[in-house]
C-alpha cells in the first residue's frame, strides 16, 4: 500500500505527478478556502503545508503514522518542529531557492513607494492626467539613501547586494553580527534604535516568533524619519499594524508597503486600506513561475526522503 500524504493548497501537476508515483496523494483543490488539516492528519504517513495554518503536538499525536512535514516556502513558525522531533517527524522548509526572488520584489516595493508608481498609475486610470503638471506625485530619490536592513538573513543579504547597485549606505541588525559581510559588502551594523533613526528606508526580514512580534510599534516608528518608508516582506505580525496606521495617517513616516499583513488576508474593512501612501501586495514575495515550481519540487524532496526514513535535504534545525 502507498503512504498516504495530504498537501494543503494545489501545486504544479509536474511535481504532484513525482509524488503519485510513490504516493496516494490528497491535494486540497483551492486556495479559497481553508484546508481541513486537522481532519485529514490522522492517517496520514507525510504533510505538505503551503500557507500558515498550525500543526501543533495535538494533531501530531492524532497522526501514528506521520513521519515527514514540510512547509512549502521558508517559514515554518506554524509548525511546532521542537515537538516534532519528540514525535520523531522530520520537519522541512525551502530555503534559499527564494531569496533572491524576495529581495526582487523588496526592492520593487521600495520603488514602487518612493516613486509614487502606484498612485502614478492609479492617476491616469482615473483618467486625471488632462495636462502636464511638474508638480504632483514629488516622490523620495533611492539613490544615495541609507537603507536599513532588519533581520540579516539570506533574503536580507541579497537586499543588501541590490541596495549598493544604487549606491546605498547599508545598516543592518541582526542577533548574531556578520563582520564577514561587513567587510565583503562594506555594510554597517547598528542597533535597531539607530538604524530607525537614521535610515531613509527600512526594510523588514527576521524570522516570525515571540521576539519579533510587534517589533516594530509606536515606539519604533516613532523613531524614525518623517520622510522614511517601512517595507514588510516578512511576516505581518512584525509590524503593529495600529500603530502603523496612525504613522501613516499623521505624517509621521512618509508611507509604506507591505506584502504581508496581521491578519492575512487583509478585512476588507481594515483601516490601512483606507491611506494612499501605503501600499499592500497579497503576499507575492516568491511568486514567480520559476521559483514556485522549484520550491514545490523541494517540498517534494523532503517529502519523498522522510518517507524513506532518509535526513531530509532541506530540513529543519530542530529536527536534525
Amino acid at each position: 500500500m502507498k503512504p498516504k500524504i495530504f498537501i494543503s493548497r494545489p501545486i504544479p501537476d509536474t511535481v504532484v505527478n513525482r509524488l503519485t508515483e510513490v504516493c496516494e496523494v490528497d491535494m486540497w483543490p483551492t486556495s479559497q478556502t481553508l484546508p481541513p488539516i486537522g481532519e485529514k492528519i490522522f492517517n496520514l504517513d507525510g504533510l505538505m503545508t503551503y500557507g500558515h495554518e498550525p500543526v501543533t503536538a495535538y494533531m501530531m499525536d492524532s497522526a501514528p503514522n506521520l513521519k515527514v512535514i514540510t512547509a512549502v516556502g521558508v517559514g515554518y513558525d506554524h509548525i511546532d518542529a521542537i515537538e516534532a522531533k519528540k514525535r520523531q517527524i522530520s520537519v522541512g522548509n525551502t530555503p534559499d531557492v527564494l531569496s533572491d526572488t524576495t529581495a526582487d520584489m523588496t526592492f520593487a516595493l521600495l520603488l514602487s513607494a518612493a516613486r509614487n508608481i502606484v498612485r502614478g498609475n492609479t492617476f491616469v486610470q482615473n483618467e486625471e492626467w488632462s495636462y502636464y503638471d511638474p508638480n504632483i506625485l514629488w516622490g523620495q530619490e533611492v539613490h544615495h539613501a541609507t537603507i536599513g536592513i532588519v533581520g540579516m538573513g539570506r533574503i536580507g543579504y541579497s537586499v543588501a547586494k541590490r541596495a549598493l547597485g544604487f549606491d546605498m549606505r547599508v545598516l543592518y541588525n541582526k542577533r548574531t553580527r556578520r563582520p564577514d559581510w561587513e567587510v565583503d559588502l562594506g555594510i554597517e551594523h547598528v542597533e535597531l534604535d539607530e538604524l530607525l533613526k537614521m535610515s531613509d528606508f527600512v526594510t523588514l526580514h527576521p524570522p516570525m516568533s515571540s521576539e519579533t512580534y510587534h517589533l516594530i510599534g509606536e515606539r519604533e516608528l516613532g523613531l524614525m524619519k518623517s520622510n522614511a518608508i517601512l517595507v514588510n516582506i516578512a511576516r505581518g505580525p512584525i509590524v503593529d499594524g495600529q500603530a502603523l496606521y496612525r504613522a501613516l495617517k499623521d505624517g509621521q513616516i512618509a508611507g509604506a508597503a507591505l506584502d504581508v499583513t496581521e491578519p492575512e488576508p487583509i478585512n476588507p474593512g481594515h483601516l490601512l486600506l483606507t491611506l494612499d501612501n501605503l501600499i499592500i501586495c497579497p503576499h507575492l514575495g516568491s511568486a514567480t513561475h520559476q521559483t514556485r515550481m522549484k520550491m514545490a519540487n523541494m517540498a517534494a524532496d523532503n517529502i519523498l526522503a522522510g518517507l524513506k526514513g532518509e535526513p531530509l535535504p532541506y530540513e529543519v534545525i530542530e529536527t536534525r
